[in-house]
C-alpha cells in the first residue's frame, strides 16, 4: 500500500485556522487512523466528488472535508465538529 500523498492550499490552510483553528497539516493525522469513517459529502459534490475523513486525532474527533485528484488527497476544510463526532462514534459504537 502506498503512503497517502496530500496537496495542500496554503490560502485555505489559513482561511480554515482562523475560522476552526485547525491546520491542514494536523488534519492528515485524521487518515491515519485505523477506525476512521469516509463518507461521500453528497451535498457538495458538484463537478467532482467530494468527501469527509473523520477520525482521531489528539484525543479528538476531526473532521476533514478532502478530494480526489489524481491519486492525491486534497484538503479543503477541517474542524471539530459535533457531526462528525456523532458519525464517528455510531459507527464504531462508542458509548459515551
Amino acid at each position: 500500500m502506498k503512503a497517502a500523498r496530500f496537496e495542500l492550499d496554503e490560502d485555505k490552510d489559513r482561511e480554515n485556522q482562523a475560522k476552526h483553528g485547525v491546520p491542514f497539516r494536523l488534519a492528515q493525522q485524521a487518515f491515519l487512523d485505523a477506525r476512521r469513517v469516509v463518507l461521500e459529502d453528497v451535498s457538495h459534490s458538484v463537478g467532482e466528488a467530494r468527501h469527509y475523513c473523520i477520525g482521531q486525532v489528539r484525543g479528538a474527533i476531526l473532521t476533514v472535508r478532502f478530494t480526489y485528484r489524481r491519486d492525491v488527497i486534497r484538503i479543503f476544510g477541517t474542524g471539530y465538529w459535533r457531526r462528525g463526532k456523532r458519525i464517528y462514534e455510531e459507527q464504531n459504537k462508542i458509548h459515551r
